[in-house]
Parts: structure tokens; sequence; C-alpha cells
């Protein structure tokens, strides 16, 4: 069938021998996000200007920091840095309390109509809100998403994959949920959504069953009992219901 870039990734997660494949492709393109940032891109002036404009998310700025990479990091942070003071600068000085009394007394009052932000506030909100490193992950992500759908409704041995995985995680059920209202037809939807419940909550209850044997184990009554499949059940507990596969 077409679209094989995205369809090997797709069935590779499905294949794998995890508690979300949505979570392991999430996974993946993060590592290699995080791969071509801390590479010899960084170098390049093209690649610069846009994480200078950008910058990072928490989580990212923290993996980034974690490579061997130190060099890079901080010419990254260097330059951004440099382009905040610089730009900030010259908000803070349109937005001083001075500037601001005189458009009070030119509009007629302190604050703009509607409670408009600042340019300073809106500002540091478009920092806050990007990062390079997630706006190179998110619209690969939404084309798997979207292969999902595609091999749903063409591949039958793909479906059969998705009937049998081991679920998905609360966020990216919400997900499929979501999206298959627009990448299927009623009738399609309501076949996937009956199947896709049924997968979500089996497994959810499956890995919740482990977490509670988990702490019965822990009660001197159970000492000499079996562990079952509970040992790594607080991992499995975690890509479950905070959609994140920690590192080994």
């Amino acid at each position: 069938m077409g679209e094989q870039l995205y369809t090997i990734p797709v069935n590779d997660a499905f294949d794998a021998d995890c508690e979300c494949p949505l979570c392991l492709m999430a996974k993946e393109l993060e590592q290699n996000a995080i791969e071509f940032t801390m590479g010899p891109s960084y170098m390049e002036d093209d690649n610069r200007e846009v994480t200078d404009k950008l910058g990072f998310c928490p989580k990212h700025i923290k993996m980034m920091y974690a490579d061997k990479n130190k060099l890079g990091v901080a010419l990254m942070l260097n330059t951004h840095m440099n382009k905040t003071i610089r730009e900030m600068k010259a908000l803070a000085e349109k937005d001083s309390p001075q500037a601001a009394g005189v458009l009070a007394r030119k509009t007629g009052g302190l604050f703009s109509k509607g409670g408009e932000k600042s340019p300073v506030v809106k500002y540091i909100d478009e920092l806050e809100s990007n990062c390079f490193v997630c706006q190179r992950i998110e619209p690969v992500f939404d084309r798997y998403v979207h292969t999902i759908f595609h091999m749903w409704k063409k591949d039958s041995e793909f479906k059969e994959k998705l009937e049998k995985c081991k679920g998905f995680c609360t966020y990216h059920y919400g997900v499929l949920y979501e999206k298959g209202s627009q990448n299927l037809n009623q009738a399609q939807y309501e076949e996937f959504i009956k199947v896709l419940n049924q997968v979500y909550f089996d497994n959810m209850e499956r890995v919740n069953g482990d977490v509670s044997w988990f702490i019965d184990k822990h009660d001197y009554r159970n000492k000499e009992a079996d562990w079952k499949n509970s040992k790594d059940s607080i991992q499995r507990a975690i890509i479950k219901t905070e959609h994140t596969i920690l590192d080994e």
C-alpha cells in the first residue's frame, strides 16, 4: 500500500511489545529531533535563526543539557538570549509606565479596552508556548496519526494488530478518539471507537491490576507469593497515565 514512509514506523510501533504504540512513536521522534538539534545542524545559520526565535520547552532543554554537546547548548542559549534581551528591551521601553501614562492621557484610560495584554507579556507568552524540538516533532506525529486511520481503512492486517495491541495511554486514547471522527466516515468511526474502547479499557484494567498486586505483594502476608506481572507495573502505569516512557 502507499504512504510507506509513514506506514513503516506505525507498523513497527504496533509490532512492538509496548503499552502505547503512539508513545513509542513520539519518543522515537523526540530522540531524533534532539539528535538533529545537538548535531552539526546547530552551527547552520538558518537553524540557529529558528532556535533563536523559538527557544525550547523545559522538557527538551533538559534533554539537550543531558547530551554530551554542552558547547552546542551554550551557543544556542547564547544567541537565543542575545535576541531575547534585545527585543525585550525594545518592548519594555515602549511599554514603560511613563509611555503607558502618555498613552492613557491620549486615550482617556490607563488600560486598553478588553484588558489586552502588554507587548512584553505577549512576547513572553509566545516564548513560553514555542519550542524548536516540539515543532519538529508535531507535524510528523500528526502524519503518523493520520496514517493509523488510513491503514485502519485499507489494511486488514493492521486492523488486527490494533485490536490485539496492549492499548494506549489516556492521552493518546483521547487523540485517537478525537481524530477518528475527522478521518473516518460514520460507519468506520463507530467500528473504530468500539474497538478503541475495548482495547483501552481492557489494558488499563490489566495494568492497574498489576499495580494493585505490586501493592499487595508488600503486605507481609504475601511475602512468599509470586510477583506475577507486577515487578515493572509502575513503569507501565506511568506510560498509561502520563504518556511517558521512562528511560531504562
